[in-house]
């Protein structure tokens, strides 16, 4: 669990689905097959009314490497769960509302702009208070490294298919924007 934003709810990565489950129950997304095999299974107990309900997070990839766990997310009401990459973010008051975000392959909290950044094989995309902030341009052939944030930039590394190396990048983080000279 990684609460880098203050948050209003409370929550527990379960280690499997309860015998006896809550009045109220969620399952994301709502079309997942067989979704309790490997799903991560989580108790959220909100700040407002309504009371706790059970989470279940259909698993992405069956992959060490694809991230799992919860964030604290820039809204103090949404709860960020990654489940195999695949992202959910869920409104904890009103839990029927979520956005489903995938391929996640990294998580970066970026307190001081009030953003918590995706990192998928191509693309960044940026999550804040009110929702979507923005998507970045395609960064890579396949594979971004993230080396870290200065001021209002986020810097990093695509890997280049036709040069077969790795490429920089530097992002605008307010706008998504590419801003270092080799975004030709």
């Amino acid at each position: 669990m990684t609460l880098a934003f203050p948050h209003s709810w409370d929550a527990e990565v379960l280690p499997k689905r309860p015998l006896i489950k809550p009045l109220r129950c969620f399952t994301y997304p709502r079309e997942a097959e067989e979704v309790e095999r490997g799903a991560l299974e989580v108790m959220v107990r909100p700040a407002g009314k309504g009371g706790k309900f059970l989470a279940t997070f259909a698993l992405g990839f069956a992959d060490s490497a694809a991230p799992c766990g919860l964030w604290s997310c820039p809204n103090v009401d949404d709860l960020c769960a990654i489940s195999g990459g695949y992202g959910y973010i869920v409104n904890t008051l009103d839990p029927a509302q979520f956005a489903h975000v995938r391929p996640v392959l990294e998580v970066w909290p970026v307190t001081k702009h009030n953003l918590l950044l995706f990192v998928g094989h191509y693309t960044l995309m940026a999550w804040g208070a009110n929702g979507a902030e923005w998507q970045s341009p395609r960064l890579s052939s396949e594979g971004l490294r993230i080396v870290g944030t200065h001021g209002n930039e986020l810097h990093g590394f695509g890997w280049d298919l036709q040069t077969d190396r790795e490429l920089p990048f530097t992002i605008d983080l307010h706008t998504g924007q590419r801003t270092d000279p080799h975004s030709g």
